[in-house]
């Protein structure tokens, strides 16, 4: 698997992460998180993206990492308006991940201005090592971009797939040319791209590309514009793994390539 620089240059990762919003919980539940993360780790996926919005999971995950944690990039989030609160969820998370945070991210961009001061303390503690936004909505674009124009952040972590494209407009070309890490959420539309999908004639031209199945076309859609860093597909079936791996590597698609899962996405 192909790896990026992300944030900067300053710290190199795997092109595919792993999301745990529901699908950590619902690993948990059948009882296959730690399984979940060592194959994370087996089939070369080091970054894993948490917050405390996604209920257990940063708690899961740090069980599931035990004697591990220095093999994985960790992603979280401050998620609260309370400048207090966004402290003891810092505390927290650094308890559980070793002692640091390799990127804590503001979540939603929730009381930004209150805890990028916190979090540029962290970071000149050695707690944090890099720190990003996110957000889900087009709504919060603008102001997205207002945070990444302060100087003050290296990532930022936003949806792109073949039916959101927004962030095309100007997040992405901002993030380009501030150099920003960019983290791809909701590769797959969060499942609604893969309810009805391509079968296998459709997706021959893709196959010179490493491509056979459709969840790896749409992954490696996102992670073809080098503007992004890492894309974040969330699974809670360790046995999805491999195939999600395998799309982050080369050769990447063309515009071809990329018009045609387009097509395909209009499609189905």
């Amino acid at each position: 698997m192909e790896n990026r620089n992300l944030g900067r240059g300053s710290v190199s990762v795997p092109v595919v992460g792993l999301g745990t919003w529901r699908r950590l919980e619902a690993a948990a539940a059948a009882g296959r998180h730690r399984e979940l993360i060592d194959t994370a780790l087996a089939v070369g996926i080091r970054l894993v993206d948490t917050s405390p919005m996604y209920g257990s999971a940063e708690r899961l995950l740090a069980e599931a990492l035990d004697g591990t944690r220095e093999q994985v990039v960790i992603a979280d989030k401050v998620w609260t308006p309370s400048p207090e609160e966004g402290v003891a969820q810092l505390a927290r998370a650094v308890d559980w991940y070793g002692g640091r945070v390799d990127l804590m991210q503001i979540h939603n961009l929730v009381a930004w201005a209150a805890h990028l001061p916190m979090l540029e303390a962290a970071r000149a503690q050695g707690l944090v090592g890099l720190i990003g936004a996110t957000h889900y909505s087009t709504a919060a674009f603008p102001e997205l971009a207002e945070v990444m124009s302060t100087g003050r952040i290296d990532t930022i972590q936003v949806p792109y797939n073949p039916m959101q494209r927004e962030v095309e407009r100007t997040i992405l070309p901002l993030a380009d040319d501030l150099g920003l890490g960019v983290l791809l959420m909701r590769p797959l539309g969060e499942g609604r791209l893969v309810r009805r999908q391509p079968g296998a004639a459709e997706l021959a031209p893709l196959r010179p590309f490493g491509v056979t199945t459709w969840v790896q076309a749409l992954i490696k859609w996102g992670l073809s514009d080098p503007r992004v860093h890492v894309s974040l597909a969330a699974t809670a079936h360790p046995e999805r793994l491999q195939e999600n791996a395998a799309a982050g590597s080369p050769p990447w698609f063309g515009p071809e390539e990329r018009a045609l899962v387009l097509r395909l996405a209009e499609a189905h």
